[in-house]
């Protein structure tokens, strides 16, 4: 990972990666005389005093290219449109066939229940560990994990991947509580919303409803802006089009297969994602370069003054000719405009540096992050069903392995390519980082055009993975919550599984047009994701409460929701007209604005729903009550409800365990993880190569338990298809009724109890 350990490696990637000699690198990179740039533009640097570049002119067939560029894809794109449609089509429909035949693969061979309602929506509540965690890594892998971590490197330095990871694993972590404390006291339930149903009635029932389906709508509209924009422009394929398309690749094998079939491409996901994670990981900090050149590097990019910032980005070298402002800003000292580019000394940052945890701005952007979280997962029904589809020994310890592996993905991600956009002072603009596209301008000037491809494909498996858990939450909350709730009461297993498919294709044609709306709007990714905190904020706590809190109000509960609600919006409404003195969608926008919206939001909504509780409505809730008020539709598919499954003695064990370790987690990662950085202030060298080797060894070991538990834990099953397939193949076929037979006579011949459960596993077969 150091400079002093690092060597050449041989081989190539593209056209557009070089391998150049490290000590070479070091020695010519700073030197303008070195770069590719004309020699008028190097005089005029010059004259501005500036004598070292950007490394991007120097290294790669692009480096010419880099000078005097106002912004890095120039409208142009590195990939032809054919690949994009390659891409959002040919996965979509490989990704469908493929999880078409496993699912009926696992239930001709593996003797798994066929299709119902129940299993359509529930997996039939028996999914392992390791499939958990890998389905929670997934789902709460969005186009923003792999695009915003970037640009909030891009934008605060190492703070910003750190805050993105540590303050997105804490909500997953907790819920792993709110997991097994449904298996405990409502088993039976197929959304979170029937819970609120059977507690607290019907108007809680409508109020959380409505934030449940904006929690969905606001994390698919963040799924498609940075997935549509990242095509668009790595492509060139039309953001409305790629915005419409790219729902279908989800649409078609989430409708047919249901949540079964979401974890299994899940899965599959989750692999390709952690397989370029660790490629661009290699790239940046063992292939290419090493961290105590990109330690030099961010050196270099924060020694600039703004006025030799203006002359780099310019187009002849000049402060005159200067576009690192936006507006009219070319005078020194003029207030107008806002800088561009990753140039110069970074405001809030310890001494301006990019290498310090010592951030003014990352750590609001980490408060705004912590809050807004909490509700895109307790809040979204996708976490909920995933915790319904567990099995309850599975339930806790899933959600914890997730959130530990989840947490590679931003921080390992960000912490080499956000990072490197800055080090190579690469001509991307503050716009181009709004909405996502620092990780494939890195990638594409590390490897070209395999570097773009790359990207494109990781993220469209996060758009898919999301994309089809938001679907099946979706169909679900309509299926259960409103059809069989307030429209038939009495309906069959076939007719919500009717109405659960009908709504996974309306849902993703909606959701294509609607971000089509929010693009033409004005709004980014980044936007959509500090806003989302002041929407969905509010309904945290009263649903934790719901869960833990015998004395927890539906009244309050209401009240909290909703004035929590409206005082947010009060709040980021009145903070933009005091900080810039009017209310536009950029000035609501800012980090201060968002801050006050999303703390308003969920801080209001907990002091109302406890002191109401407390001392106006107070109940005395039996929560073994609970689960009798919910309503199987098949009362024949309950493999997962058995007693043998549900073990309450084993749900309190497991409930412990991750309270212990969740709440520790958490501790450790907001708490004393910053705390310890503090006293390094600005990272010294072998500081940074430390925080490098971290992100390094998270990222290897995350991807390899995400990608070999659900194997090892599944082995069974996937010996009985192989061994199905294969006798198929071969025309061996035992007879049903003679199988069941010799397992009859093997249960009189051995009846220890022991054998009990796989007697039967062997007669249903």
């Amino acid at each position: 990972i150091s400079h002093t350990s690092h060597k050449k490696a041989g081989g190539s990637f593209s056209s557009n990666f070089q391998h150049i000699n490290q000590t070479s690198i070091m020695a010519t990179a700073f030197s303008c005389a070195s770069s590719q740039a004309p020699a008028s533009f190097i005089a005029n640097l010059a004259t501005a005093g500036v004598e070292i570049c950007p490394v991007s002119w120097t290294v790669g067939d692009e480096a010419a290219a880099m000078v005097g560029r106002d912004s890095y894809f120039q409208g142009s794109t590195p990939l032809d449109t054919w690949v994009g449609y390659l891409v959002v089509i040919g996965f979509g429909a490989l990704f469908s066939v493929f999880t078409t035949i496993v699912v009926y693969l696992d239930k001709t061979f593996a003797g798994n229940a066929s299709m119902t309602s129940e299993h359509f929506n529930t997996a039939g509540r028996m999914v392992k560990t390791g499939l958990t965690a890998s389905v929670i890594v997934s789902q709460w892998t969005w186009a923003a994990t792999l695009l915003q971590s970037s640009n909030v490197a891009w934008q605060y330095g190492v703070s910003g991947p750190f805050w993105y990871a540590s303050g997105a694993t804490i909500q997953v972590l907790l819920f792993g509580v709110l997991a097994i404390s449904l298996k405990d006291i409502a088993p039976s339930a197929h959304t979170m919303c029937e819970i609120v149903r059977a507690r607290w009635g019907k108007s809680a029932h409508i109020t959380f409803l409505f934030f449940a389906f904006c929690a969905n709508i606001i994390v698919t509209s963040m799924l498609l802006l940075g997935g549509a924009a990242t095509v668009e422009a790595l492509t060139g394929m039309r953001y409305e089009l790629a915005s419409f398309l790219i729902p279908w690749g989800v649409i078609l094998y989430t409708s047919t297969g249901g949540l079964k079939a979401t974890f299994m491409a899940s899965y599959l996901h989750t692999m390709i994602i952690f397989c370029v994670l660790i490629t661009m990981i290699t790239l940046v900090y063992i292939k290419v370069y090493s961290s105590d050149q990109i330690y030099s590097f961010l050196d270099n990019t924060v020694s600039y003054s703004p006025e030799q910032c203006m002359a780099i980005y310019s187009t002849e070298g000049t402060v005159e000719t200067t576009f690192f402002y936006s507006g009219d800003k070319t005078v020194l000292g003029d207030t107008e405009g806002t800088s561009q580019y990753a140039c110069g000394p970074v405001s809030g940052n310890a001494q301006g540096s990019y290498l310090t945890m010592l951030s003014a701005d990352g750590l609001m952007f980490g408060i705004i992050n912590i809050v807004g979280n909490f509700g895109t997962v307790f809040v979204d029904q996708s976490y909920w069903q995933s915790a319904i589809a567990a099995r309850p020994a599975s339930a806790a310890k899933g959600y914890l392995l997730g959130g530990i592996c989840w947490f590679a993905i931003p921080f390992s991600l960000a912490t080499s390519l956000g990072l490197a956009s800055t080090a190579l002072m690469l001509p991307i603009t503050r716009g181009e980082a709004g909405s996502g596209l620092v990780p494939p301008a890195v990638a594409d000037n590390l490897l070209g055009d395999a570097g773009a491809v790359l990207v494109l494909i990781m993220l469209f498996m996060a758009i898919v993975s999301t994309g089809s858990a938001e679907s099946i939450a979706v169909s679900s909350l309509v299926a259960y919550d409103i059809y069989r709730e307030y429209i038939n009461p009495e309906a069959t297993g076939k007719q919500i599984l009717w109405v659960s498919r009908v709504v996974i294709v309306a849902f993703g044609i909606f959701m294509g047009l609607f971000s089509i709306a929010l693009n033409a709007m004005g709004l980014n990714l980044g936007w959509v994701y500090l806003f989302m905190g002041i929407v969905i904020g509010s309904a945290v706590i009263p649903l934790w409460n719901m869960m833990t809190w015998d004395k927890a109000s539906g009244k309050g509960a209401i009240i909290a929701a909703w004035g929590g609600f409206v005082l947010a919006l009060i709040a980021w409404f009145v903070g933009a007209a005091v900080e810039s003195g009017s209310v536009t969608v950029g000035t609501l926008g800012s980090n201060p604005v968002m801050l006050s919206g999303n703390l308003v939001a969920i801080l209001s909504s907990g002091l109302i729903h406890y002191v109401y509780s407390k001392f106006v409505d107070p109940q005395d809730f039996d929560f073994a009550t609970l689960d009798a008020n919910i309503h199987l539709v098949e009362t024949e598919d309950t493999a997962g409800l058995t007693e043998d499954v549900i073990n309450k003695d084993e749900i309190r064990r497991s409930k412990r365990w991750i309270v212990r370790r969740g709440y520790l987690l958490t501790f450790v990662l907001i708490i004393v993880w910053p705390i310890l950085s503090i006293p390094a202030q600005v990272f010294t060298e072998s500081y940074f190569s430390f925080w490098v080797l971290v992100s390094i060894a998270w990222g290897f070991g995350a991807a390899i338990v995400i990608s070999f538990l659900p194997l090892f834990e599944s082995q069974d099953e996937i010996g009985n298809v192989c061994s199905g397939i294969m006798n198929y193949l071969m025309c061996k076929k035992v007879e049903e009724v003679e199988y069941a037979e010799e397992e009859a006579v093997k249960e009189v011949d051995e009846p220890e109890p022991e054998k009990e459960a796989d007697v039967e596993a062997g007669a249903e077969e």
